[in-house]
C-alpha cells in the first residue's frame, strides 16, 4: 500500500481507505504523483485467502514498474495482464481501475478491468461514471484494453470503490446518498463518513 492514505495538491485531494477484513482478501489501492500527473488505481483478487493477497501483490508490483517505465494505461493493463498469466498458473485473476489524470488540462483517462463504476458527484447529482468493462487481469491473457475518457470537470467529486463495498452489510447502503451528506466534508473526512456507514 502507499505510505500515506491521503495526498493533497493544488488541483485535487485524494483520500482512501482499506478497511481490515475479517479474513485475508486481495483489495488494494495505489496513487502516485509526478510533476502535472496524478496516478490511481484499485485492484480486487479474487478470493479472500492469501493466495488473493499474492495475486494482488502481483498486479499492484507489475502496474508500478510499468508506470515508472513511463508506459501509458493500456501498457501497464497488458503488463499486469501478462504478469499474471505468468506467474498465476493460470488460477485466478484480478479486477481493477488504472487512472491518470493530467493536472494541467484537468483531463483524466481509465482502464476498466471488470470493476465497479465510479461514483461522480457533479452540482449536486451523483451519477454512475458508465465505462466499458474489459474482462479483469488475469482472465483473458493477451487482451487489448481499451483507454476511455474519465470525464471531469472543476469541483467534481469522485469515489472509486471495489465489490467488497457492494456486499455483505454494505449492500444496502445508499452511496449517492452517503456522497451527497458529505459533499461539503473535506475528502479524508467524506470517506470515512462512508466507512462508518
Amino acid at each position: 500500500l502507499p505510505g500515506a492514505f491521503t495526498c493533497e495538491g493544488g488541483q485535487f485531494t485524494l483520500a482512501a481507505w482499506l478497511e481490515p477484513a475479517g479474513e485475508i482478501a486481495g483489495d488494494s489501492f495505489d496513487f502516485a504523483m509526478e510533476r502535472d500527473t496524478l496516478h490511481l488505481s484499485m485492484t480486487d483478487a479474487m478470493g479472500h485467502d492469501v493466495r488473493a493477497s499474492m495475486l494482488a501483490t502481483l498486479v499492484v508490483g507489475a502496474l508500478r514498474n510499468a508506470r515508472r517505465a513511463g508506459v501509458g494505461l493500456a501498457e501497464q493493463a497488458h503488463n499486469a495482464d501478462v504478469s499474471l498469466d505468468r506467474y498465476s498458473d493460470r488460477r485466478g485473476y484480478v479486477t481493477g481501475q488504472i487512472a491518470r489524470v493530467d493536472l494541467r488540462t484537468g483531463t483524466a483517462t481509465i482502464v476498466n478491468a471488470g470493476h465497479p463504476h465510479p461514483l461522480r458527484l457533479r452540482d449536486g447529482r451523483v451519477e454512475s461514471i458508465e465505462l466499458v468493462a474489459d474482462p479483469p487481469f488475469g482472465l483473458y491473457p493477451g487482451h487489448e484494453y481499451l483507454v476511455q475518457q474519465l470525464p471531469l470537470q472543476s469541483g467534481d467529486r469522485l469515489m472509486f470503490i471495489t465489490d467488497g463495498v457492494l456486499e455483505r452489510n454494505a449492500s444496502t447502503l445508499n452511496l449517492e446518498a452517503l456522497m451527497i451528506e458529505g459533499a461539503e466534508m473535506h475528502p479524508r473526512e467524506a470517506v470515512q463518513h462512508v466507512v462508518l456507514a
